[in-house]
């Protein structure tokens, strides 16, 4: 508890400033970006303003909502009993306290990134009351933490944040800014950024790989989307699917998080079903579905191409990227024709039907 207290004295010096004019980019091919920050003594509203120096974002400030609380004082009671209360039932809502409103949607965001102070090797409440509310939001999201304390391991820290969000992907280690290198932070945020794996703006794409041929998917913005792209961002998934008449269907071994509505779904449209199968359409049917997305620019014929329509046992192979085993083809001509056309996985094709190709040893869409 010295140690805390130590914490609190050592910060409560520290003044809040307003958010500084953003004059950095984040990377040039990364999504949008949203800091959301919870800040006590002022060191985590410092942190957010050199980190919004370097790079492009928008911030989301969290607050309790009861105001002008000294979670310090007496011995740092009723910090310890907020934490507390979180320990003992972490999955009941109501044992995390009340924060103000947020109404920033994180539909628009593909970046977040945490500031949160430590309270007692804990994140502290208020953050993970945010969290707790926010993580199907999160699902499937790049994340990345940075977490301010005096003195204290930030590993508790960590572990609420994984348990709180289990779903998103981590974009690399959390940052720890601590009393003694608190004054060098602009350099420690920025060889920080540096190592993170910010998300890209193609991530509403998913790619069908059935055979021969690759196609893109354009994904719908929901939990269930957001659940499946976050399982892709570890391997790509492999099912295998039957034909029933109108669509090729089948379970995707594991469950989303379900959206049902009642539609008729068209040709190329990817849906889920029960929660936990997968179907693609190569004809209509009415019935209630989640959807995932619509394949990209093929017809109704060369879906039932693409499809394997009529067969059974048919191999469909979902990932995030373009390319399955090879990224490119040597230009070599005792090895590749000039002008020939290869399937992703190398396989030379005579006859190519809509997709995408290797050709001279390049990725081409026909």
């Amino acid at each position: 508890m010295k140690q805390l207290l130590l914490f609190f004295a050592a910060m409560l010096f520290s003044c809040c400033f307003s958010g500084n004019e953003v004059n950095a980019e984040t990377p040039a091919n990364s999504g949008k970006t949203l800091v959301v920050y919870y800040s006590y003594t002022g060191n985590s509203q410092e942190i957010v303003n050199t980190l919004t120096n370097q790079i492009e974002a928008d911030v989301l400030e969290i607050q309790p909502a009861e105001k002008g609380l000294k979670y310090e004082a007496n011995n740092y009671a009723l910090g310890t009993q907020l934490l507390n209360a979180i320990k003992d039932n972490p999955n009941n809502a109501s044992s995390y306290p009340a924060i103000d409103p947020v109404t920033t949607s994180l539909n628009n965001y593909k970046n977040i990134i945490i500031v949160t102070p430590l309270w007692w090797s804990q994140m502290a409440a208020i953050m993970q009351t945010y969290l707790f509310q926010s993580a199907s939001q999160m699902a499937g999201k790049h994340v990345g933490m940075i977490v301010s304390s005096h003195s204290s391991s930030i590993s508790g820290v960590v572990a609420d944040a994984k348990r709180l969000l289990p779903d998103v992907t981590w974009m690399g280690d959390a940052l720890w800014i601590n009393a003694s290198n608190h004054s060098n932070r602009a350099s420690l945020i920025e060889n920080w950024l540096k190592t993170l794996t910010f998300a890209e703006e193609n991530m509403d794409k998913m790619y069908i790989t059935i055979g021969e041929q690759t196609q893109s998917v354009t994904l719908v913005d929901n939990d269930a989307t957001r659940e499946l792209v976050a399982a892709l961002q570890d391997t790509p998934i492999t099912v295998t699917l039957n034909d029933n008449n109108f669509e090729i269907w089948g379970s995707l071994g594991k469950s989303l998080t379900t959206k049902n509505e009642q539609m008729t779904a068209q040709p190329g449209d990817v849906v889920l079903y029960n929660g936990s199968n997968i179907c693609i359409f190569y004809d209509s049917n009415s019935w209630s579905y989640t959807r995932l997305g619509h394949i990209d620019g093929l017809s109704e014929n060369e879906l039932r191409t693409f499809l394997k329509a009529g067969e059974s046992n048919i191999s469909v192979t979902l990932s995030l990227a373009l390319s399955t085993s090879i990224r490119s083809l040597s230009p070599a001509p005792s090895i590749v024709s000039e002008g020939s056309i290869y399937s992703l996985n190398g396989q030379k094709v005579t006859h190519p039907s809509k997709g995408i190709y290797i050709k001279n040893g390049k990725k081409v869409i026909l």
